[in-house]
């Protein structure tokens, strides 16, 4: 049976790893609709990729004012988006604000909700995206996990094992469907850096320790090249900082196409992020990440130790930079298996939506509780100071 499927996304993450599932989803006849809520306004980071994946969204969504009104307005529109359309499911990826919107939208029309990229922790309290994953965690009647690490945490966390799919991430999908190759590590050269994240570029102080990083690396790893990401480049220029980097060894530009991103990954000796994507993509490129955040919830690669935590310390960073560009550890992280997914996310998805047992998982109804009482609430009772009658 097929199936009405609304798919919202936000950010350039969302934009790709959703790409190969919408066309999965399509190609199997379900009925799609695509949103693009605008959490990406500018061009650069949302117009250009629809292009270069090949989606173009059913509806985009103008955002305007600062981030409360921006929230406020999706929110509004989230509703609305549901109650026109009616669909059987709604699907979401990830932790951007699309996600807990969306999952509390989807709860309150009762239509259920799968979350894709399910179970991923950082255990960082701080953290508007975890608190985003737990939204969804709650809301969610499918969690659709990308790796065993991830559904164990949603097992621990009390989410029934019934309802967890260990799937793959998606991303794996579009890079193998890509073309994309690893590059042998002899070939490697340089360093990659990112950095976007509010807690990195909005902090005076941590984004100085950025800058003086970006310099450090040009002079004791190689040649950085460096894609600004729009809300870093304005922090830069306000903050008087943009010179500094502006000296050889460092070569700066305007955010580049997915692919050409990709070029300058797998080409590069070692990747120093705040980025989740970037992890994930270098590690099937076999690249080890220096990863600016002292957690992630990624923590396949730290495990497998081809990522390292460094938060903003310009030394750690440095020395783990340096220590992962030497020909041993290139080779050793060049011959770890990506542990993010085999490139069959997407058709286990397709395939688990096609079975009648998943829908009658995806269900939402008002229990009857009345009589007898739940054995739950029994077995809780009789662990507390109550007295059972």
């Amino acid at each position: 049976m097929r199936r009405s499927i609304l798919v919202p996304f936000g950010t350039r993450p969302e934009f790709v790893k959703l790409a190969p599932v919408v066309k999965a989803l399509h190609s199997a006849g379900h009925r799609l609709r695509t949103v693009a809520t605008g959490q990406h306004h500018d061009a650069a980071m949302a117009d250009a990729f629809f292009e270069e994946l090949g989606i173009e969204p059913d509806d985009r969504w103008s955002l305007q004012g600062d981030e409360p009104e921006r929230l406020g307005a999706m929110t509004a529109s989230a509703e609305r988006e549901i109650a026109a359309c009616r669909p059987d499911l709604v699907l979401l990826l990830g932790d951007t604000n699309t996600v807990p919107v969306f999952s509390l939208a989807a709860r309150r029309a009762r239509v259920p909700v799968a979350h894709l990229e399910a179970g991923l922790r950082s255990f960082n309290e701080t953290s508007m995206e975890e608190v985003n994953r737990r939204v969804a965690a709650a809301c969610a009647r499918l969690h659709l996990a990308p790796t065993e690490l991830a559904a164990s945490f949603l097992r621990a966390e009390g989410i029934a094992p019934e309802r967890i799919m260990v799937v793959g991430n998606p991303v794996v999908d579009l890079l193998m469907g890509s073309g994309a190759v690893a590059v042998p590590p002899a070939a490697r050269s340089g360093v990659l850096v990112t950095a976007h994240r509010a807690t990195n570029v909005d902090d005076p102080g941590r984004l100085v320790r950025l800058v003086d990083l970006v310099v450090a690396l040009s002079r004791a790893v190689g040649e950085v090249t460096f894609p600004v990401h729009p809300r870093t480049a304005r922090r830069l220029e306000e903050s008087g900082e943009l010179g500094r980097l502006e000296v050889d060894g460092v070569t700066l530009m305007a955010p580049v196409p997915y692919g050409e991103m990709l070029q300058l990954l797998s080409h590069s000796k070692v990747a120093v992020t705040d980025s989740g994507g970037v992890q994930e993509e270098a590690s099937y490129f076999g690249v080890p990440t220096v990863v600016l955040r002292s957690s992630t919830p990624r923590w396949e690669g730290v495990v497998l130790a081809t990522s390292r935590l460094v938060g903003m310390d310009v030394a750690a960073a440095l020395e783990a930079a340096t220590a992962f560009a030497r020909p041993g550890e290139q080779e050793r992280v060049a011959a770890v298996p990506c542990p993010y997914g085999d490139g069959h996310a997407s058709e286990r998805i397709v395939k688990l939506l096609d079975a009648p047992e998943c829908w009658s998982l995806l269900s939402i109804a008002e229990p009857d509780l009345a009589d007898p009482v739940p054995g739950l609430l029994l077995a809780a009772m009789s662990q507390s100071a109550v007295d059972l009658p």
